[in-house]
């Protein structure tokens, strides 16, 4: 028997996580421009995180890493109350064993230790099982845009009240 653990991001993990992270969004079908996967911070996500109220976990099984998320101050947003639910993805794998939402509420709490009041995410409107986990989690859909985190392909935006 295996045991799934979640831990913070480590330098070692860059590449494995970047190759997690572009599978799921080609798998999904996902446009290359304007979401995650243009993303430079991908193939270095342990640097990226080591800002301050940043955080980046990753699941994994076996030294296998089979998805992560992570919580950041969002972008190009007036206020320092707000951080953004940052590249959440899952291998086909991970998926349906309650895993997402074990992610969710690593990230939320870390969110309200680092003192933020909201939690914002962007996603794809076909991303349902996504979106699911998110009204589940609290969060509620939103009519714009908060802040400007350049992925302007994703027109799903979602605000969760800490």
């Amino acid at each position: 028997m295996t045991s799934i653990s979640i831990r913070e991001i480590e330098q070692k993990d860059n590449e494995q996580v970047a190759k997690v992270i572009r599978k799921v969004l080609v798998d999904l079908g996902v446009p290359k421009v304007g979401t995650a996967y243009a993303d430079k911070a991908l193939d270095c996500m342990f640097e990226n995180y080591t800002a301050p109220r940043s955080s980046y976990f990753v699941v994994v099984e076996n030294d296998v890493i089979l998805g992560c998320a992570g919580i950041a101050p969002l972008e190009n947003y007036e206020g320092t109350d707000v951080c953004e639910l940052q590249k959440m993805y899952f291998l086909e794998a991970a998926r349906g064993q309650g895993i997402g939402a074990r992610m969710m509420n690593i990230c939320l709490e870390k969110a309200a230790q680092y003192k933020f009041e909201k939690v914002y995410l962007e996603t794809m409107p076909y991303m349902k099982a996504a979106q699911k986990l998110y009204v589940k989690s609290g969060f509620e859909y939103l009519e714009a845009p908060m802040g400007n985190t350049g992925h302007y392909s994703c027109p799903v935006w979602m605000l969760k009240v800490l």
